[in-house]
Formats: C-alpha cells, structure tokens, sequence
C-alpha cells in the first residue's frame, strides 16, 4: 500500500512540477486516490490535480481505516503532528505526537487532554479511540462533496489562525455542509483539515484540525 501511494504520488508529482497550487475552494465530482477535483470557476471538463490533494486523499484513507502504522509513515519527522480539536489551533494546550508515537495509536488506551470544549472552556480529556471518533473523523471525510486547497470552506464562530501558527503550511479542508444557509441543519455542517509542510523533497502531515460551528 505503500508503494502504491508512493508511486502514484510520484507520478502526479511529475504531471503538475513546475506549477503552483492556487487558494481555491473545489467541488468534487469523482473520487479516487489523486483527490479528483474540479474548480467551480472553471469549465466542466477541467480537472485539478496535486501532490498536496493526493496526499491528503492517501492520509484521509489511513485515518478512516485507523491505520495508525499507515499514517505515521505522512507525520513529519521533526514536527510530529499537532492535533487541535476546533479551528484555533493553540500549541500550549493541543496535543502533539511524534511519528512512533501515532504508530503505537493501536494499543494506546491512555486519557490525553487535548485541549478545551469551545463552549465551557472544560479539558478534553479522551482516550486516541474516543478523540478520533469526535473530533477527527466524526463523518466520512473521503465523501467530501467540498474540498478547500490552501483555502477554508467555511469558518465557524472560533479564530481561524492555522497559516499564521504554521507560515509554511499547505492544507487541504475537506468539508461536508448540511442544510440550507440560514436553516437550523445549517449548523451542523463541518470540516476536517489537513495540513502539511514540505521538508526533505516531499510533504509531511503535521497538523489535523476539526471545524464546526460552535456556541
């Protein structure tokens, strides 16, 4: 498998070198392992692809599957990967693990606190199993209809502060709405974030946010 990501992360690579991923929202029209996209703003038949959206399709993937082994192999080997459970990310209080450290997620029944409730100010104190399933993919993400590339979907009421925490950033926001604009099911859309920095030649996941709106 991962060969398989390697090899098809490479050959895209190799398709798009020399050009640079714009700030822009996409809708998706089809899935695969490229992240196959499409610009709102362009024409139909135009299809974007990226290092940054197929790595984050792969790293999506191990999530989903609690692949832990899988997904340490994306955490940047210095920086580990930041976990923050709304769209501050605050370095002093989220948690952050090293790559070993998420590749022993498996069998890791110990109670972190990962930060605080947005409403209340209360810990989050949860063990990897019960943080995964609330605040990293508390839907399917990989069915995204929309995807922010370097760009948010949508923000919610907290700071949006993940460029200015990590400059040298590339996220994607894959997001899913719900509801009308307006209407009371509006408010439970939500996003998951998926940052990387490049480091050595390629891209390393080292920060995961979880957006929604929150009182």
């Amino acid at each position: 498998m991962k060969k398989l990501y390697q090899c098809l992360i490479s050959i895209l690579a190799g398709l798009v070198a020399g050009a640079l991923i714009s700030s822009a929202v996409y809708a998706v029209t089809g899935f695969s392992i490229f992240g196959r996209i499409r610009n709102k703003m362009q024409s139909p038949d135009e299809v974007v692809f990226s290092e940054l959206t197929a790595t984050a399709y792969a790293t999506l993937d191990c999530i989903k599957e609690r692949d832990f082994a899988e997904l340490a192999r994306f955490v940047h080997p210095e920086l580990g990967v930041t976990f923050s459970p709304n769209a501050t990310v605050t370095p002093s209080t989220n948690k952050r693990f090293s790559a070993e450290e998420i590749a022993a997620f498996s069998h890791d029944t110990s109670t972190y606190i990962w930060g605080v409730y947005s409403a209340g100010g209360e810990p989050i104190e949860l063990t990897v199993a019960e943080y995964f399933s609330r605040f990293v993919f508390c839907k399917d993400y990989t069915t995204a209809p929309y995807l922010g590339v370097n760009s948010i979907v949508r923000s919610s009421n907290a700071l949006e502060n993940i460029t200015e925490v990590f400059p040298n950033v590339q996220y994607i926001d894959f997001h899913i709405p719900r509801g009308e604009r307006g209407s009371i099911d509006d408010y439970e859309w939500s996003s998951l974030r998926l940052g990387f920095e490049e480091y050595d030649g390629r891209l390393w996941l080292m920060v995961i946010t979880h957006c929604k709106w929150s009182v």
